[in-house]
């Protein structure tokens, strides 16, 4: 990889956290159970399984049993998700990835316990949704794997979505993530993480190769080293 640690640790600065916007609807505890009731409702009954492809690769929020390669069709990985807290600021909007739809997208399937699901879930949901208007990016998706296809919770965003920031070229997701921070860390950190995850795994995502690519080189650009 050309994006390295010592080149995401450029990348890092303290960053105040500014809080949720304006008109966030925060989700209560009464709220987490009834959205995990709901998803389990829509799945029925079988192993309850959840697809990863970014973050959640590297930081799991959940407890697998089992795991498999998976590949869901007609959606692809892309950092069209705008962050203006957590790994960006108002006066520095970031990206992190969500499934666009179009394509497929190569990541892996988690099977959670089969004890407590509404509990298994909501766990997730509180990792991964903190408002109402987030409830809108869950959904079940058709996970194909070499032992056959299964239903999983996944992540997504589409053009409704409030954060949506459309398709944007590489060179200028590049652009953002070498220049992005927020309060628990950079655009590039996220980056680096998740391709040296799915590089572990043996997945190669072309798109993600390259921006890795364009991303040191931006941050090279932005802080060459220092003359002794």
């Amino acid at each position: 990889m050309a994006l390295t640690a010592g080149l995401v640790a450029r990348c890092e600065r303290a960053e105040p956290d500014p809080g949720p916007a304006h008109g966030y609807e925060r989700l209560t505890d009464h709220d987490y159970k009834a959205v995990a009731h709901h998803l389990l409702r829509q799945h029925g009954p079988g192993p309850l399984w959840v697809f990863v492809y970014g973050s959640l690769m590297w930081k799991p929020a959940f407890t697998s049993l089992e795991h498999r390669h998976a590949t869901v069709f007609g959606w692809h990985r892309a950092f069209c998700l705008e962050l203006r807290r957590w790994r960006g600021s108002p006066q520095q909007p970031g990206l992190m990835l969500a499934l666009d739809r179009g394509g497929c997208c190569k990541g892996i399937v988690h099977r959670l316990p089969d004890e407590d699901p509404i509990d298994q879930v909501g766990r997730l949901l509180r990792r991964e949704i903190g408002s109402k208007e987030g409830v809108r990016r869950i959904r079940w998706v058709r996970a194909k794997t070499a032992n056959g296809t299964v239903p999983a919770l996944t992540f997504w965003v589409g053009p409704r979505g409030t954060g949506y920031s459309g398709k944007q070229p590489l060179s200028q997701v590049a652009h953002t993530l070498a220049r992005a921070c927020g309060h628990i860390g950079s655009g590039a950190a996220y980056l680096f993480h998740t391709v040296a995850k799915l590089e572990e795994v043996g997945i190669r995502d072309r798109n993600l190769w390259r921006l890795q690519q364009l991303v040191a080189d931006e941050i090279l650009r932005l802080t060459p080293p220092r003359l002794r």
